[in-house]
Formats: structure tokens, C-alpha cells, sequence
């Protein structure tokens, strides 16, 4: 396994770990908010977003276009099964949804669902680096490494663990201040 491999993994994880934030609601109108929803279309779970447009017409509003206007129905349906709270408005053509200012209650709630997701993130980083150890080990066991060669590659591995968590604490303190923004 190489420091590059390693590296690459823990940068997806940070990666997956801001798509789930983005899919936290905050007080402004985010087209990521729908990311997670899916949607029954003829008999099969499809992202909301392979079946219409979503856009943000102002801060307190997503405007939901769907290609095929059958779909109106299992969409708004979604939504309302979904955690995200929002009351969806059906015109016939389109669905509004209109973000409420969050209560301070609703914010710590955020926050420590934010909070869950960082951890999540951090526990796969950690994972990432006790496989890479646990093949450096077998690999310096083998004869493949010096022992020298086997604490240099577990510090470079700890290096990088450290870089990818902080990067993940990063994340959650600039999501937990725009949660917390009014």
C-alpha cells in the first residue's frame, strides 16, 4: 500500500464527508438540501435530481421543476417523508419549498447532527490509517521493510491522518458557524 493510496483515500473521505454537510440545512436556500432525497419513480428509488431541476430563485426559496410532470406527485411525497422538515408547495407545474428561519433549538440539533457526520468522517480516516499500518507491519514481518523503514512509513502514515482529521475539523467548525449564523 502506498502513501499516495493512503492519501487518496482519506482526501475521498473528506470529500464525502462535506457532501453530507451540504445536505444540512441552514438558514438559506440550498439546492444540496434535496441531495439525499429520493424519489419512487415507477417502482424504483431515483435522486430527486436526475428528475428535475432545482434551483434557488432567491435565500428562502428552492423552486422544483420536473422533466415529466407525472412525477408532481411521488416528489412532493418525498419530500414530506424526508428529515428535512419543509412543507412542500404543488402549483401543478412546479413544487416551492420555503426554508424557515431556524429556531436556536433547531440549530444545536443541526449542530449535533454536524457533529455526528465530522465524527463519521474522522472514524473512516482512522480506519484508512490502521489498515495502512497493519500493512506496513505485515510488509516489515515479511522482510520487505527495515525496521527503520517501517516507523518512518507509520509516522508519514500518523502525518497524514493528523492533516486529513484536521481538514474534517475544519470542515465542522465553518458548518457549525453557518448553522449558527442568524
Amino acid at each position: 500500500m502506498k502513501l499516495a493510496d493512503v492519501e487518496e483515500r482519506m482526501q475521498k473521505s473528506v470529500e464525502a464527508t462535506q457532501h453530507d454537510f451540504n445536505s444540512i440545512r441552514t438558514g438559506r436556500a440550498n439546492a444540496a438540501l434535496l441531495d439525499r432525497v429520493m424519489v419512487d419513480y415507477y417502482g424504483t428509488e431515483t435522486p430527486l435530481r436526475s428528475l428535475a431541476n432545482i434551483s434557488t430563485p432567491d435565500a428562502t426559496t428552492i423552486l422544483i421543476q420536473p422533466y415529466d410532470r407525472s412525477t408532481l406527485a411521488s416528489i412532493e411525497k418525498a419530500i414530506q417523508l424526508s428529515d428535512l422538515g419543509l412543507t412542500p408547495n404543488n402549483d401543478g407545474s412546479s413544487i416551492r419549498l420555503n426554508i424557515p428561519p431556524l429556531t436556536t433549538e433547531r440549530r444545536k440539533e443541526l449542530v449535533k447532527t454536524a457533529a455526528k457526520i465530522a465524527e463519521g468522517g474522522k472514524v473512516a480516516i482512522r480506519n484508512i490509517r490502521r489498515d495502512a499500518i497493519d500493512h506496513i507491519k505485515k510488509e516489515g514481518k515479511a522482510g520487505e521493510l527495515t525496521e527503520d523503514e517501517v516507523k518512518d512509513l507509520q509516522e508519514k502514515v500518523q502525518k497524514l491522518t493528523d492533516k486529513y482529521i484536521g481538514k474534517i475539523e475544519a470542515l465542522f467548525a465553518e458548518k457549525e458557524k453557518d448553522i449558527m449564523t442568524v
